[in-house]
């Protein structure tokens, strides 16, 4: 849910002094609306209130802030896109109970290992009401969703594009298994720019390459300028392999040394900047007819309106000290597993990489052999892991097929959400209320 101002209770709690009433004074400003996106405003309150986010975040991450007015016009950007996107998920039935909404939080807390309620009470007096970041947190999982269910969805990788994967080692088959961290900049053009706007947009693009160029901080020129949703944070991208980038950006990024940035780089979605900020690996060979597969078993407990998270917690760790005192695994997986896996003693075979969820993978890459997980969490519910083989095997050729296919995937996904935001965004009625001078 969007919150929304109620300007009624505003005027209701300003005190105006008696002898202040007898004279005319100046008004005094409540609230504005800065802009109306389709039937929905935005306030000058609301866009106040996610400065201070903002500006907290990027103080956190030690970037140099960018003039106010400028962050405040990058940042009403940003909101207006994501009212777009939130008001399209809400049209078309896409919500986050608040279960999961909670499940969600918990993971966060204990991201910063700290319980619920200490999380809570540093939010605060950190200044940060409670209910508003729940809502934002909700927010920030409808559109992670809603880029899954519409991206994803129009995303096509045809056999010939496999077939020259597969084929070809400088596609990406062969890339000596090289991982990148690396962050951008994008220049958003509208789908029907003129030639005027392009020209425009470009010299913007421009101007943000030529303060690089002159020492400004990548992190604060993103924040000046970038219209992706994570310019506001610097424009990181995280490490991934190479192979997974946008092949526009991995063409640029396999010329570029550590520290160094690409030219302007042009795409349907707008103009791009990449910085490469380190890289690793490429003293193999990555190839995909071998890959790393894992046997594995597991105890369920979901989490559901009838267990709480506290009691599938509960209920694991009991099991977990059975297990640290020599119950059988199988027997517990069967009596008290709540999966198909149940029957097999939770017995779920060879795994490769990718066929889980990540917070269970991750959980299950860190254990040794026949060692056993405290309770892991995930979107299922918690699990007890214990891994009973490793091995490399030869890839069937429909798994590498299957492998080729998610890597050409992983490369079109961020020029295909690119694609969609633009589209959303041209198609949207936005209506700026510029403040008198």
């Amino acid at each position: 849910m969007i919150f929304r101002l109620l300007l009624l209770c505003l005027f209701s709690s300003l005190m105006i002094p008696a002898h202040a009433q007898t004279r005319r004074t100046q008004p005094i400003e409540v609230d504005r609306i800065v802009a109306v996106v389709n039937d929905e405003a935005i306030t000058a309150f609301e866009l106040r209130t996610r400065l201070a986010t903002v500006e907290r975040q990027l103080r956190g991450q030690n970037v140099q802030l960018p003039p106010q007015d400028v962050l405040e016009r990058q940042l009403l950007e940003r909101m207006i896109t994501d009212r777009v996107q939130l008001q399209f998920a809400r049209e078309t039935g896409l919500r986050i109970s608040d279960i999961e909404l909670d499940a969600s939080i918990r993971r966060i807390a204990e991201g910063n290992r700290l319980s619920l309620q200490e999380f809570r009470a540093t939010l605060e007096k950190d200044g940060i009401a409670w209910i508003k970041f729940r809502e934002e947190i909700r927010e920030e999982i409808i559109l992670s969703r809603l880029r899954d269910r519409e991206v994803e969805s129009r995303i096509v990788i045809s056999d010939g594009e496999i077939d020259n994967y597969l084929a070809n080692p400088d596609q990406g088959g062969d890339t000596g298994d090289i991982e990148v961290q690396t962050a951008h900049i994008v220049v958003r053009v509208p789908e029907q720019a003129s030639p005027d706007q392009l020209m425009r947009i470009g010299a913007r693009a421009q101007a943000a390459l030529d303060q690089i160029r002159r020492g400004e901080s990548f992190a604060k020129v993103a924040a000046s300028y970038s219209d992706a949703p994570d310019g506001l944070t610097g424009g990181a991208m995280g490490t991934r392999p190479l192979d997974r980038l946008p092949s526009l950006y991995a063409d640029a990024v396999k010329k570029l040394k550590p520290g160094e940035t690409s030219d302007i780089l042009r795409s349907p979605a707008g103009f791009h900047i990449v910085l490469l900020i380190a890289r690793q690996g490429g003293g193999g060979t990555k190839v995909l007819a071998a890959l790393k597969q894992t046997r594995a078993r597991h105890i369920l407990i979901k989490v559901n309106e009838l267990v709480s998270e506290g009691e599938a917690r509960r209920k694991l760790v009991a099991l977990k000290e059975r297990l640290d005192n020599g119950a059988d695994f199988a027997e517990l997986a069967r009596l008290h597993s709540n999966d198909l896996s149940a029957a097999k003693g939770g017995d779920l075979g060879w795994l490769y990489q990718g066929d889980t969820v990540p917070d269970f993978e991750k959980a299950m890459d860190r254990l040794k052999i026949n060692q056993i997980s405290e309770p892991v969490q995930s979107p299922f519910g918690f699990h007890l892991i214990q891994v009973l083989e490793r091995r490399t095997e030869d890839a069937t050729a429909e798994r590498q097929r299957l492998t080729a296919r998610q890597v050409l995937r992983d490369r079109k996904s961020d020029e295909a959400y690119q694609d969609w935001v633009r589209q959303m965004r041209d198609r949207a009625y936005v209506e700026y209320r510029a403040e008198d001078r």
